[in-house]
């Protein structure tokens, strides 16, 4: 979209904060009126939960996420609708004459997630949002986003990912992803941060920041889960909901829902104290009953019954795992598995294949790294698969549903984000090169 790098010249906090000053950002409202979500996994289910419940609570609500899936206009969305072509390229201008004027006099690049992080603000504040929902694109004390200085945000999960830049320890990417919070606000964090809890109580000690497990002060009891839906009991401060029902398939995402759940709570708690209980309670139900968001564990065909998930780190995969075979078997798949090429091959094929015996193996068009490198880590992972080399992502899906039709199997689309979304634009007549990424 900008004629931009992906990544700005050093650290961009000071040049961006110009640069929402260029135009017009009211900074003191954005902070009033917004969360931040960061997190290894679950950023995008958890933001698309906590906006729907803000929707559903009558608030006009943006939401800024990152990767787009199928189309970039996804990634800046007001109530649920995604930014249209003509405000899209209008304020594409605005950013861009701003971002020439900046580097001129201070002789710095700008990075493109920098620049449609100013556009989102500008089209969240022209559109008067209420409340505003932004996912962070890489950690969180650099990322952009920390210039929202939101004082409720999360870290919904921590993994290794993007070490070079966030530390080569899950404290220290703990650590970077939690600076995205105001001074003397609230981190939430998910269930598989628990451990870095003592760590992460200090760190946040000095900055005055509150700190909240779920698993300890936040509570999940009595989950259910079905191939279409599942609920879980909630309990934080004295609310209370029981029996409330998810959209999102996956029991990562009961985690999920309880940071959307708990975040949006003290959202209102410090800006809406007056609102009515009974309302609340009503807004998180509907909002998490009618979220919707693709990719995560998504039935993408019927005949024969095709899943995909874009996960991509290697705790990402193992969760949705867990979570296919808990909703739809253990038996009976063909795995198609691919893997961008800065991602580890082995760390994420060695977390799918030994539980598979029929796998295909794929290249993207997009990033992905190639495809007899897959096959030979799904063969260190699992000598005994049955491994096959697919020449092209429409191959892939002409030989997964070949071997599954034959045998009466199922489809699991896993291991990159690109593969998955190319793998379902293709397999629901679509062409994988009309799709654009950054």
């Amino acid at each position: 979209m900008f004629d931009l790098p992906k990544y700005g010249d050093g650290i961009c906090l000071a040049r961006l904060a110009e640069l929402l000053t260029l135009l017009s950002i009211d900074r003191d409202r954005l902070q009033r009126i917004s969360v931040v979500v960061t997190g290894s996994n679950g950023k995008g289910s958890t933001a698309a939960m906590c906006a729907a419940i803000g929707r559903a609570h009558g608030l006009r609500t943006g939401l800024f996420t990152s990767p787009h899936l199928f189309r970039f206009n996804e990634r800046i969305q007001i109530d649920g609708i995604e930014i249209d072509d003509g405000s899209l390229a209008r304020l594409k201008r605005m950013v861009e004459t701003a971002i020439a004027d900046i580097s001129k006099r201070r002789g710095e690049r700008f990075g493109a997630f920098e620049a449609l992080f100013a556009l989102a603000c500008m089209h969240f504040q022209e559109s008067q949002c209420d409340f505003v929902v932004f996912e962070a694109g890489i950690g969180g004390r650099y990322d952009p986003v920390r210039l929202v200085g939101a004082h409720a945000s999360c870290v919904t999960s921590v993994d290794y990912e993007h070490v070079a830049l966030l530390g080569e320890s899950l404290e220290l990417i703990a650590s970077d992803k939690s600076d995205a919070c105001a001074a003397g606000g609230t981190v939430i964090y998910g269930e598989n941060c628990r451990s870095l809890r003592p760590h992460l109580v200090e760190f946040n000690r000095a900055p005055g920041r509150t700190s909240l497990f779920v698993g300890n002060e936040i509570s999940i009891g009595n989950a259910i889960r079905s191939a279409s839906a599942q609920q879980l009991d909630y309990e934080f401060a004295g609310h209370r909901y029981r029996s409330v029902a998810l959209n999102l398939p996956g029991s990562f995402q009961l985690n999920n829902a309880a940071i959307a759940i708990t975040l949006f709570l003290l959202w209102l708690q410090r800006e809406r104290p007056q609102a009515a209980s009974a309302r609340i309670e009503g807004a998180i139900r509907t909002g998490l009953r009618n979220v919707r968001w693709p990719g995560r564990l998504e039935i993408i065909r019927q005949d024969p019954l095709t899943v995909i998930d874009v996960g991509h780190t290697p705790d990402g995969i193992r969760q949705a795992l867990a979570g296919l075979m808990a909703i739809h078997g253990a038996d009976g798949w063909v795995l198609v598995t691919g893997v961008s090429n800065d991602k580890k091959a082995d760390e994420i094929v060695g977390a799918l294949a030994p539980s598979f015996d029929t796998i295909v193996c794929a290249t993207a068009r997009h990033r992905g790294a190639d495809a007899t490198a897959i096959a030979a880590a799904a063969r260190r992972a699992n000598p005994e698969a049955d491994i096959r080399l697919a020449a092209s992502i429409e191959d892939a899906v002409r030989l997964s549903q070949d071997l599954a039709k034959a045998s009466g199997r199922k489809i699991y689309v896993a291991g990159g984000l690109f593969l998955a979304i190319e793998y379902a634009t293709v397999a629901t007549g679509g062409r994988a090169e009309d799709l654009s990424f950054f």
